[in-house]
């Protein structure tokens, strides 16, 4: 199998890394056409990396044999131009570990994993558990901090003990816990290969601000150039700019908010990539696209923020 893992990277990774949707046009099929315009759209806003198979990208509601094939696609297009980081949770370890070793084959950077979603574990089981697996990984890995979806935090003091795992090389945090957040930063002083990334995207700003290293925001699919630009005002401190580009991004928000249940984000995305021609909005399920009246309010929104 080709392998097309980057050789540019600077290490840690820092900038905007967008956790992509998975385009498909069925159930278990993936929308090959709207993936290779989705690649480009966002590799064109100039971001620093991309995750597959995360929460935006609806990663527990997919086929292994469809992640398989969204991985190997998904590198052999970006093709070593930003590193692919590929997300390997699983409440089976055998499946974690094989899709790593698949994503390794393919070319992609590292893995990301968070706790197994369904039995919670103690955090020194959750750490054991970790430990094994770093013994199985063929890649560096992040570890996904995501409790609203996998019932628990992988609590500092967790953080601690697993970094001493030479090969776990950063934090991706959706907790949308500043005050957490800040406790891993400190653990990361002690390991300056790490990266510590946001996930809430309107914390972005001010988690570059405290130290951190970038976001992995969900609307980079939609507008990337937007999250990379205020990336790099935060980096520079630009204060006036930073203002400017937090309002668009709180304003690109009003998206999320069409509908009252956490896919809600998910149809938010994908609807607003459909209306903008780049690949088809079908949902994995139990979910379901947008109905007419929903879409209507996301063109609406798009075209009062200047997406659309």
């Amino acid at each position: 199998m080709n392998n097309y893992r980057t050789n540019s990277l600077s290490k840690p990774l820092h900038g905007i890394v967008p956790p992509m949707i998975t385009p498909l046009t069925g159930r278990d099929v993936l929308d090959v056409a709207g993936l290779e315009r989705l690649i480009e759209h966002i590799l064109k806003g100039g971001v620093n990396g991309l995750f597959i198979l995360g929460t935006t990208g609806e990663a527990p509601s997919l086929s292994y044999r469809l992640r398989l094939e969204l991985i190997e696609r998904t590198c052999r297009q970006v093709k070593g131009r930003v590193p692919v980081l590929v997300g390997v949770t699983d409440t089976a370890f055998v499946e974690s570990v094989n899709m790593a070793r698949h994503a390794s084959d393919c070319g992609a950077y590292a893995a990301v994993l968070a706790p197994p979603y369904y039995f919670p574990s103690g955090q020194p089981e959750l750490a054991e558990y970790i430990e094994h697996l770093m013994a199985e990984m063929p890649l560096p890995v992040f570890l996904y901090n995501m409790p609203m979806m996998t019932k628990m935090t992988i609590e500092p003091e967790t953080i601690r003990r697993l970094a001493s795992q030479p090969r776990i090389i950063g934090v991706k945090d959706s907790s949308g816990d500043i005050s957490y957040f800040k406790t891993i930063l400190e653990v990361a002083k002690k390991r300056p290969d790490w990266s510590v990334l946001v996930g809430p995207e309107e914390l972005l700003s001010e988690s570059v601000r405290l130290g951190g290293f970038g976001g992995v925001n969900g609307g980079a699919n939609v507008n990337p150039k937007l999250f990379v630009d205020l990336y790099e005002a935060a980096s520079r401190g630009d204060n006036v700019r930073i203002n400017e580009l937090q309002k668009r991004v709180i304003d690109f928000g009003r998206i999320y908010h069409v509908g009252h249940h956490a896919s809600s984000i998910i149809k938010g995305l994908k609807c607003s990539l459909s209306l903008l021609g780049i690949c088809d909005d079908f949902m994995a399920e139990p979910f379901h696209r947008f109905f007419e009246p929903e879409r209507v309010q996301i063109q609406k929104l798009l075209g009062e923020i200047g997406v659309l």
